[in-house]
Formats: C-alpha cells, structure tokens, sequence
C-alpha cells in the first residue's frame, strides 16, 4: 500500500538550493540571497535544513553568508549540480510503499517546455547517489507532473488543476491523467480544479499558488474580494469549486480566505503572483510569504486560526515573485524517515 504524506507529517529536514549567478536570479542575486538567509533562519528551530551546492565556490560562498545565521547541527550543503532553484518542481515526491520510503521521481520538462530542463530533470537521480539516501527506493516515472502541482492530504486525495495537467499531456483523456497520478501517488481521490490562475504565474495553474490542504477537513485557499480586479471572477469561481467538494465523511471542507494582496509590478510594468498560498508546513510551524504590504497581517491571522497547532513565522519574500516563485516553490519537505546516515 502506497502512503504519501501531508505537508504537516513529522519532517527530517527541507531542501533548499542556494541561488548563484548561473540561475535566474543573477540580475538580483543579493536580494534573493537575503531572503534565502531569513528562510533559512527562519526554518532551523523547527527543521533541518539540507541546502544544495552547485560546486564547491558556490559552497563556499553560501558558508560565508549564512555563517551568521548557522544553528550546529540543522544546516547542511550538499554539493549537486543544478540550474534552476525551483526544488518543488525538479525535487523528489516522498511516499511510503508499505514500510519502504520512496523519492517518485517524475519527468521535469522546465514547466511544459518554457525553458531547458535536462540539468533539473536529473537532480533526483544525483541526489539519491548521496550516502544518506541510499536507503530509499527510486521509482522514475515518465510522466511529467511538478511537486507544486499536487496537494495531498495525506489519507489518499490529491488535489490539482486541470489547467496545468492539460498543458502537460494535451493526448491524455481526463480519466487517464487521474489514473495515472492516483497509480503513482497511492491515491484513491482525485479533485481537479478547473479555475484558479494568477497573472505573473508561468507554471499554468500550479495548485500551491490557490489552494492547500490544511488538514483532513480544512482547505485554505486565495481569496479575491475586489470586484475591479482581474482575478475577480476566476477565485470567485474556485472558490464555489472549493466549497462543493466533500471530505470522505460527505462534508463540506471548512474553508478559509487568505486575503488578497493590493496589485504588486516588477520594474518593467508586469503583475506578479503575490499568492499567499504558497507557504510551507513544517515541524510544529507555518512559513508564510510576506510581501510588505499591509495584507501580510491578515494573511498570518488567516493562516493562524488554519492551523491552530502551528506558529506563522512571516518571510520576506517580495524578490522572489520577481521570478514568478515564492517560498513553497523554492522548498521541498523530506518527511520522517527519508534522510539516513551519511
């Protein structure tokens, strides 16, 4: 039996990948780099933080910016070559195959094709090379799906967007993409959105920029409330998808409204995705992306009576929407019983 874990299961460490000057952030390396430090900073009370390295001067200079901010014991470089930093596409999906921890390890196509992908699409594949994953099965599946495009709620439901699945496979019927992701992750429901996009988001509708399960019966989601936005209509319109799924009790979920963030531009005029969803459960917390406006307060309250058990620990995260991202995007939680010795 296939178990696939929720985001707030007990956790080794979260993966990281340090942003350096052969990555999309060379225009603004230092400003990103401040906001992996907080994350980091941010991460270490609560989880390990295992934080790849493209070679070893990049090691290097990741060990001089963050010797400020190390906690012995809780940060760790891993030296892996890669391109992009966007680990919740390009890194492993952990799951259990009866006892056995598995990394799944789907085709990475650099988000359907808009950018070269061949570096990425072989990170898993390196990384359990390395002695402390050597105890872990690896099941590659020639499927292309990215980690930010599933949702699990740890008892068997996946949720997603069609949007995105659609992009990905255009040959494939409805009935065989939910089949195949339910053979892979070990889930017997599959809820597809067919609403939900934000301008700014090349990803074409990944589900953790719109909705996140907050436990079994709880889904949180981005709001809109602004009727003169141009998001109006389509969060209004996942918000009713949102409302007519049913728990495996047939209840509805109770839900919860993350507010919506007045209009932020990058510099050359475009909107970006400042979608408050895109935050991270992790041990005994809820890293939330802050954008410095005056909804980041709103959205800690929201994400607080979500999920009562946690403290909100807000990040600054305004650079790296600059490259349609935020922080969910840039991690990858590696669930009790993934990271052995070595």
């Amino acid at each position: 039996m296939i178990r696939w874990p929720a985001e707030w299961a007990a956790q080794d460490a979260v993966l990281l990948a340090w942003p350096h000057e052969g990555t999309d952030w060379a225009e603004n390396l230092d400003q990103v780099r401040a906001c992996y430090t907080a994350l980091i900073s941010s991460l270490q009370p609560h989880v390990k933080v295992l934080l790849l390295v493209a070679n070893d001067q990049i090691g290097r200079e990741a060990r001089t910016a963050l010797a400020s901010r190390i906690t012995p014991g809780r940060l760790r470089l891993l030296e892996v070559p890669y391109h992009d930093t966007w680990l919740r596409d390009s890194g492993p999906i952990s799951l259990f195959d009866e006892s056995q921890p598995v990394w799944v390890d789907f085709r990475f196509t650099g988000w359907g094709g808009k950018f070269e992908a061949s570096t990425d699409d072989q990170l898993i594949e390196k990384l359990w090379a390395l002695p402390m994953f050597q105890h872990l099965a690896h099941r590659r599946i020639d499927f292309a799906v990215e980690g930010g495009a599933i949702e699990t709620d740890g008892r068997g439901t996946l949720l997603t967007t069609w949007r995105c699945l659609r992009q990905r496979h255009g040959s494939l019927s409805e009935a065989q993409l939910q089949a195949t992701l339910a053979d892979a992750l070990g889930c017997d429901r599959v809820f597809a959105l067919e609403h939900g996009a934000l301008e700014g988001d090349d990803t074409d509708a990944h589900i953790d920029t719109l909705a996140r399960f907050a436990g079994r019966d709880r889904i949180i989601y981005q709001g809109c409330d602004d009727p003169q936005d141009s998001h109006y209509a389509e969060l209004q319109a996942m918000a009713a998808e949102l409302a007519a799924l049913r728990t495996r009790d047939d209840q509805p979920y109770q839900l919860f409204a993350l507010p919506w963030a007045p209009p932020i531009h990058a510099a050359d005029g475009r909107r970006l995705a400042a979608s408050y969803a895109n935050f991270l459960i992790t041990n005994g917390a809820v890293l939330m992306p802050g954008y410095g406006v005056a909804s980041d307060r709103a959205a800690a309250e929201v994400l607080a009576e979500a999920f009562p058990a946690h403290t909100v620990v807000p990040v600054p995260c305004r650079p790296l929407i600059e490259q349609n991202g935020s922080l969910h995007c840039i991690t990858m939680q590696l669930p009790s019983g993934m990271v052995g010795e070595g």
